[in-house]
């Protein structure tokens, strides 16, 4: 596969991502507050968000394997690897690593709490998910600015 196929995926894997999280965090999840009550919002968000994880995980192999098959080209090519390209890897890494909190950890308390009809436990899961996505979302931002700059650096 070529160096642009790979980072078409890259790049689609990062925006599936990137751009859920701004969806859920500033649009999907603030609707929800202002119309349901607990009893429809958590199960609503919970579903969403079980949706959205599949996909996120998808995203994170698409752009894991991608990410390596571009470095390998670039080097391959004689390139070097800028100090923004080794950032914005270990940014990834950390990200992936929030992500699996969030999805093993967070997820699992706000699905048991919706299957138990527990609101209060629910609302303090989704809490946590929220703040870690948060997180995510900034570096992700953070991270696609870095590319762009990292260039005119490097």
């Amino acid at each position: 596969m070529s160096y642009q196929l790979w980072l078409l995926a890259h790049l689609l894997g990062v925006v599936v991502w990137v751009g859920g999280m701004f969806f859920a965090h500033m649009a999907l999840r603030p609707a929800a507050v202002e119309t349901l009550e607990p009893p429809q919002r958590l199960p609503l968000l919970a579903a969403a968000l079980g949706r959205f994880f599949n996909w996120v995980a998808v995203a994170i192999g698409v752009i894991l394997v991608s990410g390596v098959a571009i470095m390998l080209i670039m080097k391959g090519a004689g390139g070097r690897l800028g100090w923004h390209i080794h950032a914005m890897t270990a940014i990834g890494l950390v990200m992936m690593a929030i992500f699996g909190h969030i999805r093993f950890a967070g997820f699992m308390r706000l699905t048991r709490a919706v299957a138990a009809r527990d609101w209060p436990a629910g609302g303090a899961a989704l809490g946590q998910i929220r703040k870690l996505v948060g997180v995510n979302l900034l570096l992700g931002l953070a991270t696609t600015a870095l590319v762009f700059v990292g260039r005119g650096l490097a």
